[in-house]
């Protein structure tokens, strides 16, 4: 078979080969290109050490920088794209289920392939020798199977986070788990504990991106891992809600709305956490109906205490949280002033996620075709941001200064002031003018 590859990649393998190198495509590019997908990144491998190969790039005029050395890779740069290039190597001994302690380089193609972690991962490929597969990674892809390269409990054991990258492939490709491969990310789930909060958020973040995300959190209730890594998810499942709107426990509602809500970031994190709290909320009726009251708001504060945890930013947070609290909040769509504090509380960049939420939450829930007014207020909402009618103090035609000037002392009452001329102007926003605003503050002194 012939595989496309870039002209820069080309130029590469080709300074390689003219040097007496070996060089070849190898990993996710040669699985993406079998797979008729379209590769992200091109990784390049070869016999060649780091510090000839600089050399060898520098005498091409070919820039390099010396990405890890250490680790036997180099970078290259063509038009701005850049190429890793590693050296065939062996791990040495991995330290704490994380990363090994050194590499030993090898002039074997087949010995670096036998490190990698799955099959499919472990084929590499440039024109001059074809495909070099030693571990069958194009028949496991054709039987659509994500396996480990040789005994699974020892890939795991070398580097835990490859029980979330392999369950991350079979979510993206919706490919199966091999057997064996499965038991052992069973078995060595404890094993995730060692790892960074920061590269188990960059696998759920890859997981919550794809097409259908249930499969990959589905897997990890299946094998009981969880409790590792979301330990507030895994108290959802099996807990039955035991209310005629919801005919699903809360961990399959929470799946079918990360399923439902569109695919970024905020929205699929916002719908994974939504109902994070409605255990710690539930209670029951006279009549034996299940009630989570304030589980929004108690939600906002775990959302928060897990994003925090994983490490993700304050901005993510901030927005992820705002949806979270107001998820359950639906105004009056025929009062504009209850529209308006909806968009203030939720910001005006958040609030078309909101909908966006709501919408994935009512698809999930008993009543799943009753969206006519959640459209309803989606219109509202784009009415009022169209036509720029004021919603914050800040939009109001006077400020705090011009307030002074009238006579009054800076201090709380000022900020009173605007909070009530604000009031108005919600409801009234044709009220927005410098001279009648001015004139309410007098009649206010």
């Amino acid at each position: 078979m012939n595989i496309d590859i870039p002209v820069e990649v080309e130029k590469i393998l080709d300074v390689l080969n003219q040097n007496n190198y070996e060089g070849f495509i190898v990993g996710g590019c040669v699985r993406d290109t079998l797979l008729n997908d379209t590769p992200k990144d091109w990784d390049i491998t070869t016999n060649c050490l780091p510090e000839k190969l600089m050399k060898i790039l520098h005498d091409n005029c070919i820039k390099s920088i010396p990405t890890g050395l250490k680790h036997g890779t180099v970078t290259a740069v063509i038009d701005d794209n850049y190429y890793e290039i590693t050296t065939y190597r062996i791990d040495g001994e991995y330290k704490n289920n994380r990363r090994p302690e050194n590499v030993e380089f090898t002039n074997k193609i087949e010995k670096d392939l036998s490190r990698r972690d799955f099959t499919i991962n472990s084929i590499a490929y440039n024109h001059k020798y074809g495909l070099c597969d030693p571990f069958l990674g194009q028949q496991d892809l054709n039987k659509e199977i994500v396996k480990c390269v040789g005994d699974p409990s020892n890939r795991f054991e070398e580097d835990a986070l490859r029980i979330l990258r392999g369950i991350r492939f079979a979510t993206r490709l919706n490919f199966k788990l091999d057997e064996n491969t499965k038991n052992a990310m069973s078995d060595k789930g404890h094993l995730l504990l060692n790892i960074s909060y920061e590269r188990i958020r960059e696998e759920l973040c890859k997981i919550l991106l794809t097409d259908k995300p249930s499969l990959g959190f589905n897997i990890l209730k299946e094998l009981d891992l969880l409790k590792y890594i979301l330990p507030e998810l895994d108290e959802c499942v099996g807990f039955d809600q035991r209310n005629f709107y919801h005919d699903k426990d809360v961990f399959d509602h929470i799946m079918s709305v990360v399923d439902y809500a569109p695919c970024n970031m905020k929205t699929r994190l916002a719908a994974l956490f939504h109902d994070i709290a409605k255990p710690a909320c539930f209670s029951m009726d006279e009549n034996d109906v299940g009630h989570f009251y304030g589980h929004n708001i108690k939600g906002e504060r775990f959302t928060k205490k897990i994003l925090k945890r994983l490490k993700f930013d304050n901005k993510t947070i901030e927005d992820v949280c705002i949806l979270v609290k107001e998820h359950m909040n639906m105004p009056n769509i025929e009062n504009k002033k209850s529209v308006k504090k909806l968009i203030n509380r939720s910001k005006t960049d958040n609030v078309f996620d909101l909908i966006d939420l709501k919408i994935a939450d009512r698809k999930s829930s008993a009543n799943s075709d009753d969206i006519g007014a959640i459209l309803e207020l989606k219109d509202k909402i784009k009415e009022i941001i169209d036509h720029k009618e004021p919603l914050c103090v800040n939009d109001l035609a006077i400020n705090g200064n011009d307030i002074i000037e009238l006579g009054i002392k800076p201090g709380k009452k000022i900020g009173k002031i605007l909070n009530e001329l604000n009031e108005l102007i919600l409801e009234h926003p044709e009220f927005n003018t410098k001279k009648y605003l001015l004139n309410q503050v007098r009649k206010y002194i």
